[in-house]
């Protein structure tokens, strides 16, 4: 998938003519243009076929780097707002004189000199020559609606061209005929049209003025996260600390970090220890403790302490970079919502100008006047407008997908958003999903042998297995001091167990199910299920045909896995939780969870063939892992990857909660219902306008309701509209869709410690410092004038161990 810069786009009718066009070329399999963003992502073709096809419809275009220059788009966003107020306040000041003559003094008699006043065609020469400076100052228009006519691409900008070089001609002519027949008299000064000629351009471009600042304030999101990673960063080079720009920064630099300082790129500490603020990334505002080891991102802000760190990933490839370029690519993809206006937006330019000429022409043979009647084709040109069809959806997307950004949901694409929006059912996968995914032995029973040894061979086989349950039993050995055994010719089946030779002996370990069939007898099934119904995982082991023990793995619900169901179920979704897992044991946890329904000992390929049976009911969105459940997440009409962390590039999954709260998933949905309905809100709106716009335009409404609308009316309400389209999509930024502090924060408990001593910034760096080693305190606050400090426990804890850490640190420090 390529990205491009697409220019001398203006409305709905440019981005469809592209489109076309682009599609038009050999081997395009998909091609989406955005209007908003002046995009256009392309598959399956070369950049010269590509860029060569959009030159022939009439634009331009460029091959994108993908990135985007913060200081450029608001460089230029301020250039452009330059050059309409410019044009905007010029063509006012004509207008304001333009106005007091044509319509201050012929309709409502105010003062002018007695020279014009006995002069009709001065006057009429005077609003000729005032009403044209107005149109050579909005030229703009006339040259690029009059070049997409030539290349049978009429859009937005045809419309006003023809408009008002219509009513401008026509009263061109009037005035020339009055001045070659020398016989004119007041009257024929209200036949005159120089007024709203002038007028269309000066209120479109007031319209132009105002779209463009609201457009502007769609892509705040973006450059709201560009503008967290900071333009400097500090160096550490041949024992120095140099202060240089991120450009200069390579992999493998060492970059220091101080209390309330950004990091500059992902890195690895190598030391200090500090809490690090992460909600630009996860949206989660609890400080997340980094020491030696640990990964820190770009974005990410330093609360407390101090931090060295090794360069691994830069720009465009650190994680907030990746984050930047989903929303970029969400923002510039098209959801299916959008082909009603695509279709539309394609015939809706020609089909204007054949109605503008209809009408025309029909009231020629009502009322037998040609000036009444061209009044009545332009105010159908001037009224209609394709903006906001061309609008609707891409400034609701852009602004939903920058607003999941900065709550740590990213849309890969605009399909992934509305289809959120009309998810019916949501399918959870159980470990690392709706429990913690980092299981823990619970039951160790051995049958034959002493539990250390025990242990020791059963560790020693699940030392090759990836699967999370091996793992815990691994590091329960290792907790334990039990040194491992080699284990020689190793296999793992997917689903059941795994095998390997330990001490010239097969040793087995798996499922109830795979030991029984592989001893060929019955165990003991109610321990099995006593442990089952408690939640716990039992693990079987077996070396030739006898039983060596049981060990039981337990996985613990996340502590918001039950108000996520729970808010998931009010909003009238199904859930259901698909896993691997015994059906006792998954029947444990669903309940624990509040699921009504869940399917067990299933397969990888088996959640797929389900989540797809589910699709034929509504659409289904599926939550896991993104690894694991990859068949399943690629099968559903939504694939969600939770808990991605650092990997956030999951090809199988379309929707990345980069925070292993499954209350993401409730915001995911809320945000797409959201943006759906206002993206219908929008095509209502843009229908409606040009439904009932057109025929008053056309004087349908007149021998009803004697509705008359002055093309002047018209530009104005067409300049509106497009603004209000887009002034209802930011309404979207009011909504709450996140909820604040995912984790388990009722359990936090605050503390006031009395602290004397302290001197200045650094002290209070160094006493958060001691608080946060501590173990159970997940945020802490100094203050130096106030002589306290503030610590939050996500734990219950010792009070006297705070105390004692602030005393080592070397201050005096009370209870407050």
């Amino acid at each position: 998938m390529k990205r491009y810069i697409v220019y001398g786009m203006s409305c709905a009718a440019c981005s469809a003519k592209v489109e076309k066009a682009v599609r038009g070329v050999g081997g395009v399999q998909s091609c989406s243009v955005n209007l908003l963003t002046n995009s256009m992502t392309v598959e399956g073709a070369d950049d010269e076929s590509v860029i060569g096809a959009v030159r022939a419809a009439g634009y331009d275009a460029d091959v994108s780097d993908g990135g985007v220059d913060t200081d450029k788009l608001q460089l230029e966003e301020k250039r452009e707002h330059k050059r309409l107020l410019a044009r905007l306040i010029t063509s006012a000041a004509i207008l304001f004189a333009l106005m007091y003559i044509s319509m201050g003094y012929v309709m409502w008699g105010f003062w002018l000199p007695e020279i014009l006043r006995s002069n009709p065609i001065a006057i009429a020469l005077i609003e000729l020559v005032l009403s044209g400076a107005v149109l050579v100052i909005n030229r703009r228009f006339f040259v690029t609606g009059t070049l997409a006519i030539i290349r049978r691409a009429p859009n937005m900008d045809s419309l006003v061209a023809i408009g008002s070089a219509v009513a401008y001609l026509w009263s061109l002519y009037l005035t020339l005929s009055a001045v070659f027949s020398g016989d004119a008299s007041h009257h024929f000064l209200h036949e005159l049209y120089f007024e709203a000629s002038a007028m269309i351009p000066a209120l479109i471009t007031l319209g132009k003025m105002l779209e463009s600042f609201a457009k502007g304030k769609t892509t705040d999101s973006i450059r709201s996260l560009m503008a967290l990673t900071p333009p400097l960063a500090r160096l550490e080079r041949g024992g120095q600390e140099l202060t240089v720009l991120i450009s200069e920064v390579k992999i493998g630099d060492v970059f220091v970090v101080k209390p309330g300082d950004s990091l500059p790129a992902d890195g690895v500490v190598i030391n200090g220890f500090s809490a690090v603020d992460e909600s630009s990334l996860t949206g989660e505002s609890i400080p997340v403790e980094k020491k030696e080891g640990s990964h820190v991102f770009a974005g990410s802000q330093n609360t407390s302490g101090f931090l060295k760190c090794r360069v691994t990933k830069l720009g465009e490839d650190t994680l907030m970079g990746e984050i930047i370029r989903m929303v970029s690519d969400a923002s510039s993809s098209k959801a299916p919502i959008a082909k009603v206006a695509d279709r539309v937006a394609g015939i809706f330019v020609p089909l204007v100008v054949l109605i503008a000429f209809i009408t025309t022409v029909a009231w020629i043979f009502i009322n037998n006047s040609l000036g009444y009647a061209l009044a009545r084709g332009i105010a159908v040109l001037v009224i209609s407008c394709p903006c906001a069809l061309g609008l609707a959806t891409p400034v609701a997307i852009m602004v939903g997908s920058g607003i999941g950004a900065r709550g740590g949901v990213l849309f890969k694409t605009a399909t992934s958003l509305e289809l959120s929006g009309r998810v019916k059912t949501v399918v959870l996968d159980k470990t690392g999903t709706i429990t913690e995914g980092a299981p823990t032995v619970s039951d160790v029973i051995p049958l034959l042998c002493e539990k250390h040894e025990f242990v020791r061979i059963a560790a020693s086989l699940e030392a090759k297995s990836e699967h999370p349950l091996a793992a815990a039993i691994t590091e329960y050995a290792a907790s334990n001091g039990s040194s491992l055994y080699e284990a020689e010719d190793f296999q793992a089946f997917v689903g059941s167990g795994v095998r390997a030779v330990i001490n010239s002996k097969e040793v087995f370990g798996g499922s109830y199910n795979f030991i029984s069939e592989l001893l060929n007898e019955s165990l003991d099934e109610k321990l099995y299920r006593d442990l089952a119904k408690e939640g716990k995982t039992p693990i079987y082991f077996a070396s030739g045909s006898t039983l060596l023990g049981i060990i039981a793995v337990s996985d613990k619900i996340k502590a918001d896995s039950k108000r996520a169901v729970a808010a998931l179920n009010k909003m009238g979704i199904k859930t259901l939780m698909l896993t691997g897992d015994s059906k006792i044991v998954a029947e444990a946890i669903a309940k624990d969870a509040g699921i009504s329904e869940f399917r067990a000992e299933l397969l990888p390929g088996g959640k797929a063939e389900l989540v797809k049976e589910l699709s034929c009911g509504g659409r289904v969105m599926m939550v896991g892992d993104g690894i694991n459940d990859a068949p399943a997440l690629t099968a559903a009409d939504v694939g969600v990857a939770i808990g991605a962390g650092t990997d956030i590039a999951i090809e199988s999954a379309d929707v990345v909660l980069m925070d292993s709260s499954l209350s993401g998933v409730v915001s995911a949905v809320k945000l797409g219902r959201a943006v759906l309905s206002n993206i219908k809100q929008n095509l209502f709106w843009a229908f409606c306008y040009n439904i009932i716009g057109i025929p008053l335009a056309q004087g349908l409404f007149i021998p009803i309701l004697g509705w008359d609308l002055d093309p002047m009316f018209g530009a104005a309400a067409m300049s509106i509209s497009s603004f209000l389209v887009v002034m209802n999509a930011l309404r979207l930024n009011t909504g709450k869709f996140f909820e604040v502090n995912n984790k388990n924060k009722e359990n936090v408990n605050m503390v006031k410690l009395r602290v004397t001593g302290m001197m200045c910034k650094h002290c209070e760096a160094r006493v958060k410092e001691a608080l946060l080693a501590v173990e159970g305190v997940s945020c802490a606050e100094a203050n130096h004038k106030k002589k306290e400090a503030t610590v939050e426990l996500s734990s219950e804890i010792d009070t006297a161990a705070l105390v004692d850490a602030v005393v080592k640190a070397g201050y005096k420090c009370t209870l407050a």
